[in-house]
């Protein structure tokens, strides 16, 4: 096999496999946001038959390793139930469903934080379950979870590239292939890992900013 050198062409495909690692980032992270917080607001209104059911599929997501997850919506389903899958689709599937989980244990967190009288004060001014749920808690709840919530994103970022093996060319697919054509892993895995850092400390400069913003719903102001 001939071993070819670097080439500028090389930034281009680093630049596309950033790329898919943060849209799949990005669409996972929303779509978790999304579900994990509809499975909190079932336990808060405790639904029937929803609530235990809930409960145990974020306990089996959140305590079982991605990788498996992944190989068994790839893998698994597919030819259990005779669907098919593509790579692509796998991902979002499995790390939405992850994501989703450790959400949903943060949201609930979140939501047991908030002191039950505040919430029986607004009960006694005629607030419905709704309206308590959506000027009360949600505004507080947000501002205590926001950070445990950013810490869970900038690892999800990471998680993303357990997708490669599946054939996704994310990152780390395409560092591998880079890897495999120049064989100079010193470099190649040094660029990847740079690049995963600045798009965490990204993820992490936005999520301070927005802390920032959401304190001012926890901040004591005085009498």
């Amino acid at each position: 096999m001939r071993f070819a050198a670097f080439t500028w062409y090389d930034l281009v495909l680093l630049a596309q496999g950033l790329g898919v690692s943060l849209g799949l980032f990005l669409v996972t992270s929303l779509l978790g946001l999304a579900l994990g917080t509809l499975w909190a607001v079932i336990r808060y209104y405790r639904v029937p038959g929803l609530t235990p059911l809930v409960a145990f599929v974020a306990e089996l997501l959140k305590n079982s390793p991605v990788l498996v997850q992944l190989f068994l919506v790839f893998f698994g389903f597919p030819a259990f139930f005779k669907l098919n899958v593509t790579p692509v689709e796998a991902a979002v599937i499995t790390l939405t469903g992850n994501t989703a989980a450790f959400i949903y244990v943060i949201a609930v967190a979140a939501i047991d934080s908030i002191g039950r009288d505040q919430i029986e004060a607004a009960r006694v001014f005629g607030l419905t379950r709704w309206q308590v749920l959506r000027r009360v808690i949600a505004p507080q709840a947000a501002a205590f979870a926001i950070g445990p919530l950013i810490g869970l994103l900038v690892n999800q970022l990471q998680v993303t590239s357990l997708i490669s093996v599946i054939g996704v060319l994310d990152l780390t697919k395409i560092g591998a292939i880079l890897n495999l054509r120049t064989l100079k892993p010193f470099i190649v895995w040094t660029a990847v890992g740079l690049l995963y850092y600045l798009a965490a400390k990204l993820v992490a400069r936005i999520g301070w900013r927005l802390e920032r913003r959401l304190s001012r719903y926890s901040a004591w102001r005085g009498l």
